[in-house]
C-alpha cells in the first residue's frame, strides 16, 4: 500500500498552545485527511531520537519506504540535532539516515522552516561565544535541508530572502479548522467590542500601541470596548504603571484559553493584531491571524506585509498603520464594511484556509499529480 511520511525531528505536544506547538498537530490531522481521501497509509515518526529510531528500523524492515509518495518534515525553533531532553541528541544520525535513505529511493522531502529569528540580533537574545556557536549550528541546518529537500515550505513567501537554503520554497501558512467557525451576528455592537489575544510583555506585539488607540477612541465617552486574553504570569510580572494603563471601564482582561476563549470569540466583533513594523513582522503570520478567522472574526491589523496580504487576500478586515491614530481610524472604517467582511470570511476563508487545504498544498508541491 502506498505510504505518506510525517517526520517531526521533536516530542509532540499533548495540550498544545502556542503557534509553534499547534501546527505540527494540525498537520497530522490534516494528513490524516489527506492519505483516507487519497486512499494512502500515514506513518508518523516523531519523539525523541532514540524514540524515532525504532520507528524508523521497523519502516526499514518492513521496506514501506519502497511505497512512499512523500515525506513531509518540519523544523522547530532549535536545530533538529538539539530537541531531545535538555539538548544533547542521543541519537545523532538518525534524522540524516532518514533523509538520506528517503532520497536515495527518490522520496520527495518537504520541511516547514518555522523561524529565522536567529538572524536577527534585536531578537537573539543569546550573546558571545554561545551566540556564534548556536548560529554556527544553525547555517549548518539550513545546509543540511539544503541537501536533502525538494521544497522548503514558509510561513510567508517573504521570509524566503531570510532563509538560505538552496530548493524550491513555497509559502505554507497556519490554516483554520472547519469545526471552529461560529454563527456569531453579523450586526456590530453598540459599543463594539474588540479583542487581543496574545503577549502583553514585549511592546513589538503592539498592545501598548492598541491601549493608547483605545484611549484615544474614548475620550468623551465609551464608543468601543477591548477585551484582552493574555497569560497570567506575564500579566503578574507587569510593573504596576503598566496594570493601571490596562485598568479601564472599557478593558476587560481575561486568562482563558481552550473552549472559553472559543466562546468569547462569540461574544466580540473583530479582533487585533497591531505588530509593530519590522522587517522580521513583515514576513510572520501569526497563528492567531486564523484563528481569529476561523472564529468567524473581521480583523485590524498592522501593515506588516505577509499578514497584510492575508487579510487582504478576502478581504478580511482592515489594515492600518501601528501608531494609535491609525488604529482609531481602522476602527471606525471596518464598521460600515463589518458585514461584507463576515460573509467574506464565512464564504471563502476555510476554503482557502483551512489545514486540510494546507496539507493538499504541500502534497502537491512534493509529487504534483502523481498517486
Amino acid at each position: 500500500m502506498k505510504n505518506i511520511i510525517i517526520y517531526y525531528p521533536f516530542t509532540l505536544a499533548s495540550n498544545p498552545k502556542s503557534g509553534s506547538a499547534i501546527r505540527p498537530v494540525e498537520m497530522i490531522k490534516a494528513f490524516e485527511a489527506y492519505a483516507k481521501k487519497h486512499g494512502v497509509e500515514m506513518i508518523v515518526i516523531s519523539g525523541t531520537s532514540q524514540e524515532r529510531r525504532l520507528q524508523w528500523n521497523q519502516l526499514v524492515e518492513e521496506k514501506k519506504y519502497e511505497q512512499t509518495l512523500f515525506c513531509y518534515s518540519e523544523n522547530q525553533t532549535i536545530p533538529l540535532w538539539l530537541t531531545d531532553p535538555g539538548h544533547i541528541p542521543k541519537d545523532r544520525k538518525i534524522d540524516k539516515d532518514v533523509f538520506q535513505t528517503l532520497k536515495k529511493h527518490n522520496v520527495p522531502i518537504g520541511v516547514f522552516y518555522r523561524d529565522v529569528y536567529w538572524k536577527f540580533d534585536e531578537l537573539y537574545s543569546l550573546k558571545g561565544l554561545k551566540k556564534f556557536i548556536m548560529q554556527t549550528i544553525y547555517k549548518k541546518e539550513e545546509k543540511f535541508y539544503e541537501k536533502y529537500m525538494h521544497t522548503v515550505f514558509l510561513p510567508s513567501d517573504a521570509m524566503g530572502d531570510y532563509v538560505n537554503i538552496n530548493t524550491a520554497k513555497m509559502a505554507l501558512p497556519p490554516g483554520g479548522r472547519f469545526t471552529e467557525i461560529h454563527t456569531n451576528s453579523n450586526a456590530i455592537q453598540s459599543p463594539f467590542k474588540g479583542i487581543y489575544v496574545g503577549g502583553i510583555n514585549n511592546d513589538d506585539y503592539g498592545l501598548p500601541t492598541l491601549v493608547d488607540s483605545f484611549a484615544l477612541l474614548n475620550k468623551d465617552d465609551i464608543k468601543g470596548e477591548l477585551v484582552i486574553v493574555c497569560r497570567e504570569d506575564e500579566y503578574t510580572q507587569l510593573s504596576s504603571s503598566d496594570k493601571d494603563k490596562l485598568n479601564k471601564p472599557y478593558i476587560d482582561l481575561q486568562h482563558v484559553s481552550g473552549e472559553e476563549l472559543q466562546q468569547l470569540y462569540t461574544k466580540v466583533d473583530f479582533a487585533f493584531i497591531p505588530r509593530k513594523r519590522s522587517i522580521y513582522n513583515d514576513f510572520a503570520v501569526p497563528i492567531k491571524l486564523v484563528e481569529y478567522l476561523t472564529a468567524g472574526l473581521p480583523i485590524i491589523a498592522t501593515d506588516c506585509s505577509a499578514q497584510e496580504d492575508f487579510i487582504l487576500s478576502g478581504p478580511y478586515g482592515i489594515i492600518t498603520r501601528d501608531d494609535a491614530e491609525s488604529l482609531v481610524q481602522g476602527m471606525h472604517s471596518i464598521q460600515p464594511q463589518f458585514e461584507q467582511y463576515k460573509r467574506n470570511i464565512q464564504q471563502t476563508f476555510l476554503q482557502k484556509h483551512a489545514w486540510n487545504e494546507r496539507a493538499e498544498q504541500a502534497a502537491h508541491a512534493l509529487i504534483g499529480g502523481k498517486k
